[in-house]
């Protein structure tokens, strides 16, 4: 398979999944992998068919092309920030990286733990959204979670704002 890796990144397009995929595309990525973006949206109902129709296995791989269309991500019910974006396409110029996005539906935990085995991941980098500690216990950590429980290295991008 010679060098090329998948790196995987997790992204809500919240700030601190931006800081991960920016740490990722200057610490990690290199010419020849693939950067796939991995987005989790929570299970529920979604008026247009793609959740029911890849809710199992997760979406196709989406190509950047794909993923920077908004009337496409409209269908999967996806919003890609411009900053995110303007991340991913000037990585993937500059590096000479393919991105591509895998959306799932479902628990944040299990699914990000399922897509390092069902793409497959080489690794994985997350942001923490920094919760204080009464609301991590409650919720449990997304982060602490996948470090734990997936079957690569995982690096965690902590958030300081």
């Amino acid at each position: 398979m010679g060098d090329c890796r998948r790196v995987g990144v997790a992204v809500d397009f919240s700030p601190c999944s931006r800081k991960a995929l920016k740490w990722a595309v200057d610490n990690l990525v290199r010419s020849g992998d693939h950067l796939i973006l991995v987005c989790v949206r929570p299970e529920g109902y979604y008026e247009s068919g793609e959740m029911q129709l890849w809710e199992t296995t997760g979406s196709p791989l989406i190509p950047l092309s794909d993923f920077s269309d908004s009337h496409i991500m409209k269908k999967y019910e996806v919003n890609p920030d411009p900053e995110t974006l303007d991340i991913i396409t000037t990585a993937s110029r500059q590096k000479e990286i393919i991105a591509l996005m895998k959306i799932y539906w479902g628990d944040a935990r299990e699914k990000l733990c399922e897509s390092v085995d069902n793409i497959p991941l080489d690794c994985m980098v997350l942001g923490n959204r920094g919760l204080g500690k009464i609301k991590r216990a409650i919720m449990g950590s997304v982060s602490n979670y996948v470090v734990n429980n997936a079957s690569c290295p995982v690096t965690v991008v902590k958030s300081h704002d």
